[in-house]
């Protein structure tokens, strides 16, 4: 899976919104690679309302896990121009798919608009959730597992899909997302002070 860890110019730390495209281009791709495994796992999601439902859902929690992340990382005006740019990065990235490949899937206003309703329900219920230095509660991962068996509720996989989600593509999904925002935040300092580090600990070694 392509994601993007690093930036092609190396440089001073990036503004908020700079980060947010590079977050919103990895987002989509890992929701669209846990659709991939979860398709692959024999659980099924049809080509149409419900791949979109399924892509909406695990898009809207991997956004609030950037969210989370940074407010453990910036000042709360930072967070607010990334949050709010990731948002729009993402959501308008979806409409245009969904307008263009689902027939009756409304038109780009009318996607983008229902893609940030639905965020903006998800955050007030996610926002009961805690996110320490360790990631997400157990809760934070329960609620993504019981949405997606929302998505399914009709089919054979009812009830199953929860623990794929809380076992496997919810914990991995959030492990992509925090080294992608650890590397792309990453300045060139720190980087040098610690090769630095790793050197003056390789030469006080003893043979």
């Amino acid at each position: 899976m392509r994601i993007k860890s690093h930036w092609f110019k190396s440089g001073a730390e990036r503004a908020p919104e700079e980060l947010a495209g590079a977050i919103a281009f990895n987002v989509s791709r890992i929701a669209e690679n846990a659709l991939k495994k979860t398709r692959k796992a024999n659980f099924e999601v049809e080509v149409g309302p419900q791949y979109f439902a399924f892509l909406t859902e695990f898009t809207i929690f991997l956004i609030l896990v950037a969210d989370r992340i940074a407010y453990k990382n910036f000042s709360e005006e930072d967070r607010f121009k990334f949050t709010s740019a990731l948002a729009n990065h993402v959501a308008d990235v979806f409409a245009e798919n969904k307008s263009r490949l689902l027939v009756g899937g409304g038109t780009l206003a009318e996607c983008k608009n229902t893609f940030i309703d639905q965020l903006n329900e998800r955050a007030g219920e996610y926002a009961d959730f805690n996110y320490t230095d360790k990631g997400p509660e157990f809760a934070f991962f329960r609620y993504v597992a019981f949405c997606m068996d929302q998505v399914v509720m009709e089919g054979k996989d009812h009830g199953w899909i929860i623990d794929q989600m809380m076992s496997i593509e919810a914990p991995e999904a959030v492990d992509m997302v925090e080294n992608t925002f650890k590397n792309l935040t990453e300045t060139e300092e720190s980087k040098v002070r610690k090769v630095r580090q790793a050197r003056n600990r390789a030469s006080s070694s003893y043979d």
